[in-house]
């Protein structure tokens, strides 16, 4: 096993590579003590938080942009929510117009860095164990190892369905170096081990440098009760009742608050602080984030970036549903339609389309090219609104419900929800997760563990199998899974490919 460490931001990261060690003393009457192997690395405390830092990496790989698109996109362009100017970007079009195959590197990226997360987590469980350090610090580094681990999980088992389900570490030497697929209930059972064992680690409630937190791994819980209690697995009114406690004990907690402004949610200054429960982690001028030429407009010198792709912009059916008056479809909140030319700017522009402003990072954009955000991959706005869903399939909409809808109602200046049925409540709330989260990654995942799709025109919601998005293309049932990649069917006979692909 090679380590390699660099600094970076706040965090020593560390990229773990396993390799079949076992006939180097064959050769070697002398070990050189510069070369780290699994069997002589984990000795001391710093080990345990560097193979700690090494699973947090895998995070990264899904973001960023330019040319060729990137990975996040592709559960964006699933939604029929989203659109393209970047032409060249095939993995992004074949997945918009549901013509998505297995060789789409976009599943391929997923799928990949989400294995070498959980490998990486796995040997970190595995050996940290058996370090001698203290205690405490042990049972935190666990904790957070086991919390991403079940999220790697969580991803996988959403977006591919039945997948491989490793907890020990694998060599090239491993006979379970090729393992089957297991079912979708045996890899939720997995995430909510890990996920109940890390709650009891003895992590922060908040931890302001972005590492896992007991509040992100309670939010990630009530998230996960959640899809269970709907589409693959249909666990009902207890899991959603699962989903509303743990929501609850985030809420009360009174860790987090909604920002009062919109601007926070991409302003470097608030990074893992007020809303922000847990994201990944970037840093100006030594790891910076890599989206911001693929949400601006393509090449209309607008930006200090060279590269202004167009790669990924909303629907405008879908921008112009929002209610009247509803601030998140107010200019430059949510998204953007004129900006300032960077040859001039006392000049401005329409840009012909909706671009998406929560993930703009201005002063890069403006003047540095170099952007300091990091990606949310989880927000109190979202933990209100699971508890209120949760909330009022489990016993009916409390008023504890409605105060967590009204929070992110009031916030966008609209008023308060009142009176409702339950299916008027249960419509309601999930009007307000596709505007408040949308752009987030989460949106198609509600469309799968739902079966249900947004209709722009009458804001209402079809069955998922039959949708029509705006501009053409009709789900089928196998869009309610992405095709496994074709190299691992390629290289594992054990795997099946996804219904439909």
């Amino acid at each position: 096993m090679k380590i390699t460490i660099k600094t970076a931001g706040q965090w020593l990261i560390g990229t773990f590579f396993l390799f079949s060690t076992s006939a180097c003393s064959d050769f070697l009457e002398e070990s050189d003590k510069s070369n780290f192997t699994s069997d002589n690395y984990f000795t001391k405390a710093e080990h345990a938080t560097s193979a700690v830092n090494a699973i947090y990496e895998s995070l990264k790989t899904t973001t960023g942009g330019g040319f060729g698109g990137a990975p996040w996109m592709m559960l964006e362009f699933a939604t029929g929510l989203a659109n393209t100017e970047l032409g060249q970007a095939v993995n992004s079009i074949f997945v918009r117009n549901l013509v998505n195959n297995s060789d789409n590197e976009y599943g391929r990226v997923y799928w990949v860095s989400s294995y070498k997360g959980i490998g990486n987590a796995n040997l970190a469980i595995a050996r940290i164990p058996g370090i001698n350090m203290d205690e405490t610090a042990k049972k935190k580094a666990l904790g957070e190892a086991r919390f991403l681990r079940a999220y790697y999980y969580y991803n996988l088992v959403r977006i591919f369905g039945k997948v491989p389900l490793t907890t020990e570490p694998i060599d090239l030497t491993s006979e379970n170096l090729y393992p089957e697929a297991v079912s979708e209930e045996a890899v939720y059972k997995q995430i909510v081990d890990d996920l109940v064992a890390a709650e009891s680690s003895g992590l922060p409630y908040l931890d302001a440098t972005g590492r896992v937190s007991l509040g992100a791994i309670k939010s990630l819980l009530a998230s996960v009760y959640l899809t269970m209690a709907g589409y693959p697995l249909q666990k009902g009114a207890e899991y959603y009742k699962k989903a509303a406690d743990k929501a609850k004990e985030v809420i009360a907690s009174n860790q987090y608050q909604l920002f009062t402004t919109y601007d926070d949610l991409h302003n470097p200054a608030t990074k893992n602080l007020g809303e922000n429960i847990f994201m990944v982690q970037f840093a100006t001028n030594i790891q910076p984030s890599g989206w911001q030429t693929s949400i601006i407009p393509y090449n209309q010198g607008i930006s200090a970036y060279s590269d202004q792709t167009g790669a990924i912009f909303a629907n405008k059916e879908f921008v112009e549903s929002y209610a009247k008056g509803d601030k998140r479809a107010e200019e430059k909140q949510f998204y953007y339609r004129t900006y300032t030319l960077s040859s001039d700017r006392t000049k401005t522009i329409d840009l012909g389309g909706y671009y998406i402003y929560k993930h703009f990072d201005t002063r890069a954009q403006l003047s540095t090219a170099n952007s300091d955000l990091n990606w949310p991959l989880m927000r109190y706005a979202e933990v209100l609104l699971i508890y209120a869903e949760a909330e009022n399939e489990a016993t009916g909409a409390s008023a504890d419900a409605y105060e967590a809808v009204n929070k992110i109602r009031r916030r966008a200046n609209l008023p308060n929800l009142t009176g409702l049925t339950k299916d008027q409540f249960r419509e309601a709330v999930w009007r307000e997760r596709w505007y408040e989260l949308s752009f987030e990654n989460k949106t198609w995942f509600d469309m799968v563990r739902l079966r249900k799709a947004f209709v722009e025109s009458s804001k209402t919601f079809d069955e998922y199998v039959g949708h029509k998005f705006t501009y053409g293309p009709v789900l089928k049932e196998r869009e309610l899974l992405f095709p496994i990649p074709t190299a691992e069917i390629r290289n594992n006979s054990r795997l099946q490919q996804n219904k439909g692909y």
